[in-house]
């Protein structure tokens, strides 16, 4: 794990064009070796509400030595457009941007998603590398390879696989999240100890409370501590399996785990739901599933669901919103055809494929999350659902 006094951790991704993920703190020095010697212009890109952050790195690279350039994004998911897309574009062709130069990323996962699919897109691929700034990012979006902008059909549905030369996670950044970000990242986090790392599930239990009611810069030493050692731990589970499988032939599904239901969610809420929250639905849909058709014992789905009130998270969804969630998922980039295709769990770690579930199956797990009260009710931070 890292803290402020310790050496920054480094894991590496795997595959045929191998980079590294380098977490701890101040770590912009770092960016020079990860766009190497032959880029010569820079583009970074980054949202509107980190204009001084983005600012910052741009001119850092000038004083480095690069033809550095800046550009402004909307915030959130109102980036991961087509205009927005074709905006990059244009600036990178009006700079004369060649294949030896690069995109330098820097916010949240929205802005990751975008930078490395135009990364991916510009003359056939240019080097990108991501610098991080939520927690979701650090974990998810950011690391390996996957780039995608949004349509009013779905999320991610136009995209592309392109690793990026790095990643630098500055835990730093973290110490302005505000703490439903915060959580909403924890969603991912939770996700892969439940699918390949116990040891992130105990850590959560056992600090839910002060992760839940994160104070950032004030946070306690110890608690800091266990965020990065998450970050580390959940990293090192991605990087394994992008390493093995870049583009989703197989083993990379595993990662998908809550995201079936969990971007239907998001599609049908407009996109105004948290990442993390719709993904926290997901996976308690996917435990109900797995449960119902006799993989999965009571004891791992109702750890499911006291690991994610814990933290705060959402657990339930509206009765009244089957047949669109429904449809969303037919439209889901994970299905084939008609067959719906979800992860779900044999046990904590021991990821499996459930293709065709039948759709009594379907609709009974979904009857199981929405018994409860509406998310935004009594108990359920609405935050989340901003």
């Amino acid at each position: 794990m890292t803290t402020a006094e310790e050496p920054n951790a480094r894991v590496t991704v795997q595959g045929p064009a191998p980079y590294d993920v380098v977490i701890g703190r101040h770590l912009l020095g770092e960016l020079p070796t990860m766009l190497g010697r032959d880029v010569r212009r820079v583009l970074v890109m980054h949202p509107a509400s980190l204009e001084a952050t983005g600012e910052a790195v741009r001119e850092d690279l000038a004083r480095s030595g690069y033809e550095a350039f800046a550009v402004e994004l909307p915030d959130a998911e109102e980036q991961k457009t087509a205009q927005v897309a074709a905006f990059c574009w244009q600036v990178l062709g009006q700079a004369d941007f060649t294949r030896s130069d690069a995109i330098v990323s820097v916010g949240g996962g929205a802005t990751t998603d975008l930078a490395g699919f135009v990364a991916a897109t510009w003359l056939r691929g240019i080097k990108v590398v991501h610098v991080p700034t939520t927690l979701l990012a650090m974990v998810d979006a950011a690391v390996g390879g996957k780039t995608g902008i949004n349509t009013a059909e779905g999320k991610n549905l136009v995209g592309a696989f392109h690793p990026p030369a790095g990643v630098l996670c500055d835990l730093a950044a973290l110490e302005s999240l505000d703490r439903w970000d915060l959580v909403a990242g924890l969603a991912e986090v939770v996700k892969t100890g439940f699918i390949a790392d116990p040891r992130i599930l105990d850590l959560v239990e056992e600090h839910a409370e002060d992760l839940r009611g994160w104070k950032g810069a004030q946070a306690a030493p110890e608690t800091w501590a266990v965020l990065a050692e998450l970050v580390e731990r959940s990293v090192a589970v991605k990087a394994r399996v992008v390493g093995e499988d870049l583009t989703e032939q197989g083993l990379r599904e595993i990662l998908n785990y809550g995201h079936t239901l969990g971007h239907a969610v998001e599609l049908t809420e407009r996109y105004q739901w948290r990442h993390g929250a719709a993904v926290a639905v997901g996976m308690v849909f996917a435990a109900e599933l797995a449960r119902l058709g006799g993989k999965l014992d009571d004891a791992v789905v109702d750890r499911h669901r006291s690991i994610l009130t814990a933290l705060g998270l959402p657990v339930s969804y509206r009765g009244d919103r089957w047949e669109q969630l429904l449809t969303a998922m037919r439209r889901d980039k994970k299905s084939r055809g008609d067959l719906l295709r979800f992860v779900v769990l044999d046990d904590v770690a021991r990821p499996t494929r459930l293709e065709g579930p039948d759709p009594t199956l379907l609709a009974a797990a979904y009857a199981e999350i929405s018994k409860e009260p509406p998310t935004g009710g009594p108990g359920v931070p609405v935050q989340l659902s901003l």
